[in-house]
């Protein structure tokens, strides 16, 4: 629901969100209460001190003004405990409750100050229990204070000026927005939204230069976020319960659902190549999309003995490496790629580490045992990549021989275009190929590096045609169908389980805001029992939640409408939004124009019951599949750790390893390459 408005300001936080913090803090406070209670009972009023008046007035006042504050609490926690989220009416006395609760802070704050200084001047002779307690509840004092105001930073939101209400006659939550009063409202809005995410990314990055392309990727990030955010009133415990509730939505239609069909062959693949030979390949070049992220990932995936290893090698004089190693200032990267590939010094041609925003390392090297020149790029490994993702908006990418419209996501192809020019221009290709004429080139990289990839076989495409690419985990938003479909005949992408990059576009989070208001709106459970249920689910397991809607005796013409708690939610309406009932696919959205994985897609999932036991064995299938599988984020507790390049790794070691265990019996009677 839309945030809590006091003192005169919208908060990052709603009136249903004070279940958990008020209870943790009630119990606090009643253990607080009872400890005092006791000491005050034990001395039965009667100290044998300095200052006993002092202290018994203390103990006293304290433990009125602690029995004031349970109370307080006691009905914050049963009033936020009320409604659900898209029905506030039984807490519109929560305003009121959070004033009083503030009021009972003063006499907190002077009760800590004057038992501060009792302690301070009359608290020599007395009891060093006594002390003791009285020290310990002053801290506890300003121990809760200072973790107020904490908090009232972090729910502290800017743009958080109450918005005007709509006329009496319009819907709850829609504004009209076509008088000039109205658009003039809305533009202000917008740009203070800008200016606000701008500032927020400035401090964020305050350690990052403030050159031209950092004030380009700042200003095109904040105008994403603040039109991606501007036409919902959602606080984020909104967004939490929404997520746990769209798991296991969607685990409930994954378990009831029929077998996915599986795609025989590899659209577009050369005669006689199968599954299996593109898992071996990809087995094989994912140790070098992986090396390329130098020694962090060695040593994570090293624990015990990647220190050791390159304890000898890291700021060691290398003076014959710098003519082709550059950025790595103390060597550790280019030691763990050496370690991770098993190639010697001799077989690179050129290694960069060189980061800023839209230029990202790469590495090319000479592989003799697939006789194929290598280029590999990074994935994200720093903020100034982290900003590279986020300029998401697309940029045209004119290709020659390309029908229909080319375009790609803008900071990929920016870095894609980086790594051209230093691969063409410094003539490091050039100088490759005057090496091993006879090889082939082959690029690959992981997440953004494999994104960069994928554009940068593109660019290369015309002057080698017989280039191969494997893009691990890329970006879903990155390339348009033209493009997308151009690209099926060189480029392979390998995607793991439920991984969100490969499904992270405008469209899909569009898509994905859409569903959250429905099935927020929707659901009329109070937010405190869907959280907590929602944790229970992901650590646990069990069967998903049937939780009951508001939706449950509605007549079916009825389910087109938007609900009155879905339009609550709603700040204005915009071109992204869709009525709730719509099931419209997110590449239909006209805002955002869509894009998509690039090339022939593999994509990998566990052979098996979607929990099991943390020792059991992992075993995994392979299946050729396509880039509409993917226009829709899943929620799942895997979604992260699916994109880490080690797992990834892993699961490609078992299929090409554990081939035996692997083969799926199903899908090999329709096709002897189905799956492995």
């Amino acid at each position: 629901m839309p945030g809590m408005v006091v003192f005169g300001r919208r908060w990052g936080i709603a009136s249903d969100d004070l279940v958990f913090p008020g209870s943790f803090e009630l119990f606090i406070r009643i253990l607080w209460w009872i400890g005092t209670m006791v000491l005050f009972i034990y001395h039965k009023g009667h100290f044998e001190c300095n200052g006993r008046a002092v202290l018994h007035s203390y103990l006293v006042g304290l433990l009125v003004v602690l029995a004031l504050i349970i109370l307080s609490l006691c009905a914050i926690v049963y009033i936020s405990a009320q409604g659900t989220i898209t029905n506030p009416g039984p807490r519109r006395s929560m305003p009121a409750l959070v004033y009083l609760r503030a009021i009972l802070y003063v006499p907190e704050l002077v009760w800590a100050c004057l038992g501060a200084v009792w302690v301070s001047d009359d608290g020599r002779g007395c009891d060093p229990a006594t002390v003791g307690a009285v020290i310990s509840a002053v801290v506890a004092s300003w121990i809760i204070l200072l973790f107020t105001a904490v908090g009232v930073v972090f729910v502290f939101d800017p743009l958080g000026n109450p918005r005007p209400q709509p006329p009496a006659m319009e819907p709850l939550g829609v504004r009209d927005m076509q008088s000039s009063e109205g658009t003039q409202f809305l533009s202000t809005a917008r740009s203070l939204a800008v200016k606000v995410w701008e500032s927020r990314l400035r401090l964020l990055c305050c350690c990052l230069p403030q050159d031209e392309s950092s004030r380009a990727a700042f200003s095109s990030i904040s105008q994403l976020f603040s039109s991606f955010f501007s036409d919902t009133d959602l606080v984020p415990s909104d967004i939490a319960a929404g997520l746990a509730l769209l798991h296991q939505e969607q685990d409930k239609m994954e378990r009831s659902r029929d077998p996915d069909v599986v795609v025989p062959h590899s659209p577009s693949s050369p005669v006689g190549e199968d599954l299996e030979d593109e898992l071996e390949k990809a087995t094989h070049w994912m140790q070098f999309a992986a090396a390329a992220y130098g020694w962090p990932l060695y040593i994570y995936s090293n624990l015990f003995t990647g220190p050791c290893k390159l304890s000898g090698d890291c700021c060691r004089s290398r003076i014959a490496e710098d003519e082709i190693v550059g950025g790595d200032h103390l060597g550790c990267h280019f030691s763990s790629i050496l370690q991770t590939t098993g190639l010697q010094y001799r077989d690179f041609i050129h290694v960069s580490f060189h980061n800023q925003i839209y230029e990202i390392p790469f590495f090319v090297a000479l592989d003799h045992k697939r006789e194929a020149i290598l280029v590999a790029v990074r994935g994200t490994l720093s903020l100034k990549d982290v900003l590279t993702d986020l300029s998401a908006e697309c940029e045209n990418l004119p290709v020659e021989g390309v029908l229909g419209a080319c375009y790609a996501h803008k900071g990929i192809s920016q870095a894609a275009g980086y790594v051209y020019k230093r691969l063409v221009n410094d003539g490091i290709l050039n100088q490759a190929f005057s090496i091993a004429p006879e090889y082939k080139l082959v690029i690959t990289g992981h997440s953004l590096g494999a994104g960069a990839a994928s554009v940068l076989a593109i660019l290369l495409r015309n002057s080698f045609p017989t280039l191969q690419c494997y893009a691990f985990s890329p970006p879903g938003g990155l390339l348009s169908k033209a493009l997308a479909d151009y690209s099926k005949d060189f480029v392979v992408s390998v995607v793991l389980g439920k991984d969100l990059v490969p499904r992270l576009s405008i469209p899909n989070m569009e898509d994905l805001k859409r569903k959250l208001l429905k099935i927020v709106s929707n659901c009329n459970k109070p937010k405190y029992r869907i959280l907590l249920q929602g944790c229970w689910y992901e650590l646990f397991g069990g069967d998903p939640d049937d939780c009951p809607t508001e939706m449950d005796n509605r007549r079916e013409q009825e389910l087109s409408q938007p609900l009155l708690g879905e339009e609550s939610l709603i700040v204005r309406h915009s071109s992204s939004y869709q009525s709730l009932g719509s099931d419209e696919s997110p590449a239909h959205t006209p805002a955002h124009l869509p894009l998509f994985l690039p090339g022939r897609i593999l994509h990998i999932t566990e052979d098996g019951p979607t929990r099991r036991s943390c020792f059991s064995q992992v075993r995994y299938r392979a299946d050729w599949s396509n880039e509409m599988a993917f226009r829709s984020i899943l929620i799942s507790p895997r979604m992260l750790t699916d994109h880490m390049p080690d797992i990834v790794l892993r699961a490609l070691g078992t299929l090409t390893k554990d081939k035996p265990f692997s083969l799926c019996p199903s899908s090999l009677s329709d096709s002897q390459h189905n799956a492995i």
